[in-house]
């Protein structure tokens, strides 16, 4: 069994060309754009862009959609609050003037009891 033998330079310098021409060699070999499996490829990728394109806008209508609805609610539960809150004030001057009334009657009583 032979030893390893270190390449020289005219080895690599032959090694380098033949990868070279290796690389030349498969690049002729692909086929060029007008080729018909290049343009149905090339025509495939643009329907799956398309069809991307049409989902993406599709999603971004939904979410638009699902915003708006969700500010409607949120509008609702607003004024909802705000409306029990208003009927809240309402109720307690109500109530506090029920309640004047009533300390009133019961001063007017004292009052009239004394004369």
């Amino acid at each position: 069994m032979s030893g390893f033998r270190e390449p020289g330079f005219a080895d690599r310098q032959k090694a380098a060309q033949d990868a070279r021409k290796n690389l030349l060699n498969k690049f002729k070999s692909q086929p060029g754009l007008d080729d018909p499996a290049v343009a149905a490829k090339r025509a495939e990728r643009e329907a799956l862009a398309a069809k991307r394109a049409e989902t993406k806008a599709v999603r971004e209508a939904e979410k638009a959609e699902q915003k708006r609805l969700a500010e409607e609610a949120a509008a609702l539960d607003a004024a909802r609050i705000a409306r029990e809150a208003e009927e809240a004030i309402a109720k307690a001057a109500e109530a506090e003037a029920e309640q004047k009334a009533k300390r009133d009657a019961r001063y007017a009583a004292r009052k009239a009891k004394r004369k």
